[in-house]
């Protein structure tokens, strides 16, 4: 892995649920990893970037409203305009079920769970790069002096 970790927590909402039983669609977290993307590009080259194509997505668990779920992503590879990147998605609290439990109710998850992963690519044009604006991040763009 290279470089840090970028972390996104958000709680997924009624208006999230698209199927029944409040299920989330699995579309949702690619939002989310998108977002998760854009700030790693930004603090890498000070640029939003273009989100070029996910390599592969992973959903390895249901996601309800009322989840609160935890987005991580780093660069994996980084090339002069082009980048690597690799995202997980975890529960890390959920809704408590069952009779005589208030609707309000809700269960940290320790361990969390992963509900999916993916690769993408991102691609930020060369005229657009204004170097690291996090510390962390420098050194991590190739230049031409280090091809």
């Amino acid at each position: 892995m290279l470089g840090e970790k970028v972390k996104l927590r958000v709680r997924m909402s009624a208006k999230d649920a698209h199927y029944a039983g409040n299920l989330v669609n699995g579309a949702r977290m690619l939002d989310y990893f998108g977002d998760v993307a854009t700030e790693l590009a930004v603090r890498l080259d000070g640029d939003e970037a273009l989100f070029r194509t996910y390599e592969h997505v992973d959903w390895l668990a249901p996601v309800y409203a009322g989840d609160f779920i935890e987005y991580v992503g780093w660069f994996e590879k980084v090339g002069r305009t082009s980048h690597q990147m690799c995202f997980e998605a975890y529960k890390v609290i959920e809704l408590a079920k069952g009779d005589g439990v208030a609707d309000s109710a809700a269960n940290v998850l320790d361990p969390p769970i992963l509900v999916g992963r993916a690769v993408g690519i991102g691609i930020t044009q060369k005229h657009l790069q204004r170097g690291a604006q996090d510390p962390a991040f420098e050194g991590l763009r190739k230049t031409e002096e280090t091809k």
